[in-house]
């Protein structure tokens, strides 16, 4: 995978003066650490639906499995807009990151074992995946894998308060 290219600005309109950007380095790094990340996704109403789960970055992108009969998985396949958010519920310290792109299903058994080795670095025994037909595991333990690589994404520090958006070709 090519690593894409980033435009990174601040916007001067949300923040306190002197506040300069998260460079993107440090906001992938903040972000592919995260231990849990909240997804939001557009129900058929029209109402947003929000969860939380664990997710890999890997190859540029974000990556999560989840059950078919997910709520948040039959969002995806109707409308594959996302927005991915991790960071600290405090005011007044760390960085807050919003990934905003469109989720693709991985079929491919290679990018598959790739994604699921990174899950098992990432989180242990816990989450390891076995690779199966266009996705992880079997049967009723089956779980379709997303790549969300981003189109936009938002960093807001919070001390100095300052909101960076990363833009990406």
């Amino acid at each position: 995978m090519t690593t894409p290219t980033v435009t990174t600005t601040i916007d001067s309109r949300y923040g306190e003066p002197g506040a300069e950007p998260t460079p993107w380095p440090e906001t992938e790094e903040l972000f592919a650490s995260a231990p849990l990340y909240w997804v939001s996704t557009t129900h058929t109403s029209g109402r947003p639906h929000v969860a939380p789960l664990v997710g890999v970055w890997h190859d540029c992108a974000f990556h999560l499995a989840v059950g078919p009969g997910e709520q948040k998985a039959l969002n995806l396949v109707r409308d594959p807009r996302i927005a991915v958010t991790t960071g600290r519920n405090e005011w007044d310290s760390g960085v807050d990151v919003v990934l905003e792109g469109e989720a693709a299903r991985v079929t491919d058994h290679d990018t598959l074992t790739a994604i699921a080795a990174a899950y098992f670095d990432k989180y242990g025994e816990a989450w390891r995946f076995e690779v199966g037909d266009e996705g992880f595991g079997i049967a009723d333990e089956f779980a379709w894998v997303f790549r969300v690589e981003p189109r936009k994404v938002l960093a807001f520090a919070k001390k100095l308060h300052g909101q960076t958006a990363h833009r990406f070709r």
